[in-house]
């Protein structure tokens, strides 16, 4: 199976400020501010949604396309998902722009002064994605997740008119978007992946109620944090699977991207939407153990085990044959 993963393609610069950016702040003067803050530490993390996705689905051994737009200071980027299982052949690389950044300082208190810097996303509106199908050979499913607007209504409409089965992710996107820019994004998708909030965010600004969405898309895949998944694809009864047994709780963030892969994972290998959670909610522990959303680490046998603990002998049985990841 030939998956496309379209999306935002970024770094993280994490600072830390030991001190607290109120004690450098003169209430009657915020309105010429200009300030320093001397930080003593610096956090590089790789993220993106499309990468976090395909670094996930590479990790359980198979080799997802990665498609977005970047800057020419994405070759240490690449060479780690290449490392890690990804095609990025469907990556584009601009001549005037960096890669997306999202740079952040937090103070001792937690309040934090951020900027995004979308750089190069802005080209993804420019992708087509004919030339990078008939590169790779097939595109069995495309998923579309936050990115450039333009880009992702772009590569909607060209799934829709090329045929090609896709994946409606429009996960942050959404706060940004009203219905008119939803309803299309939604329409005729395969998947439309979403957390509970998101769900009730798709109602409330298309007017779909939620039979209604669920109309219009094959299978709707809802997370729903603590208390796990729960798959509806039309015409068969809904399926709950609940989350994997987590060892530690270091950091959520990109915890949904690492569901979609194991999901989007076992529907490559033919399996079950009850089975195709489990893998989705056991590599999204996995995620939650570690600092950032590429740095954890998979090993087939703990993996396998994890899996018979949390959801039995069976699902881990049926699994076994499709995984392909380090062995120890």
């Amino acid at each position: 199976m030939s998956v496309l993963i379209c999306g935002s393609i970024a770094t993280d610069h994490l600072m830390t400020f030991p001190g607290k950016f109120s004690d450098s702040l003169v209430a009657d003067k915020l309105d010429k501010v200009s300030l320093s803050f001397l930080v003593e530490e610096l956090e590089v993390r790789r993220g993106g949604v499309a990468p976090n996705i395909a670094f996930g689905m590479g990790c359980l051994g198979l080799r997802p396309v990665l498609v977005g737009a970047v800057g020419p200071d994405f070759a240490d980027y690449e060479s780690w998902l290449q490392r890690h299982g990804v095609d990025t052949r469907g990556v584009h690389v601009s001549d005037t722009k960096q890669t997306a950044r999202f740079i952040c300082t937090t103070d001792m208190e937690q309040n934090q002064i951020a900027s995004f810097y979308p750089g190069a996303m802005s080209e993804a509106r420019n992708i087509e994605l004919r030339p990078v199908v008939d590169l790779v050979g097939a595109a069995d499913v495309v998923l579309i997740g936050a990115n450039d607007p333009e880009a992702m209504v772009r590569h909607t409409e060209e799934c829709r008119f090329r045929g090609y089965p896709f994946a409606a992710d429009p996960s942050q996107q959404l706060a940004r978007m009203e219905g008119a820019d939803i309803r299309p994004l939604v329409e005729g998708a395969t998947y439309l992946f979403t957390n509970e909030y998101e769900s009730a965010l798709i109602q409330q600004k298309t007017g779909w109620s939620a039979a209604q969405i669920a109309e219009r898309v094959e299978t709707w895949v809802i997370t729903l944090g603590p208390e796990g998944a729960r798959v509806e694809r039309r015409g068969e009864v809904p399926v709950s699977v609940k989350v994997a047994e987590e060892d530690r709780r270091a950091d959520p963030t990109g915890v949904g991207d690492a569901f979609r892969a194991g999901f989007l994972a076992g529907q490559a290998w033919g399996l079950g939407d009850e089975r195709s959670a489990q893998i989705g909610a056991l590599l999204a522990t996995y995620v939650i153990e570690t600092i950032g959303t590429q740095e954890y680490e998979l090993a087939q046998r703990h993996f396998l085990e994890r899996m018979a603990r949390t959801y039995g002998d069976a699902a881990a049985a049926e699994v076994e044959p499709h995984l392909s990841c380090p062995r120890p």
